[in-house]
C-alpha cells in the first residue's frame, strides 16, 4: 500500500512534469513564431527545438519513475 505522504508527492511531482510540458510547448511555439518574424537564423531556432526536446525528455523520465514508483 502506497503511504499517503508519497500520493502527494507523486502529485505534486505530476502537477510539475504538466507545467513543464505547457511551459516548453507554448516557448518553443512563441519562439518559433517569433523567429520567423524578425528572420532570425535557423541555428536559434534549432537551440529553441533542442531547448523544447529536453523538456519533453525530463517530462517523460520524469513521468516513467512515479509509474514505476506506483506499480511496482
Amino acid at each position: 500500500m502506497a503511504n499517503p505522504t508519497d500520493d502527494k508527492a507523486d502529485m505534486a511531482q505530476g502537477r510539475l512534469i504538466a507545467l513543464v510540458i505547457v511551459a516548453a510547448m507554448v516557448g518553443w511555439m512563441g519562439f518559433e513564431w517569433l523567429g520567423g518574424q524578425l528572420g532570425w537564423p535557423p541555428k536559434y531556432i534549432f537551440l529553441a527545438d533542442l531547448s523544447a526536446a529536453a523538456a519533453f525528455i525530463w517530462a517523460m523520465v520524469a513521468a516513467v519513475r512515479i509509474w514505476r514508483r506506483r506499480h511496482g
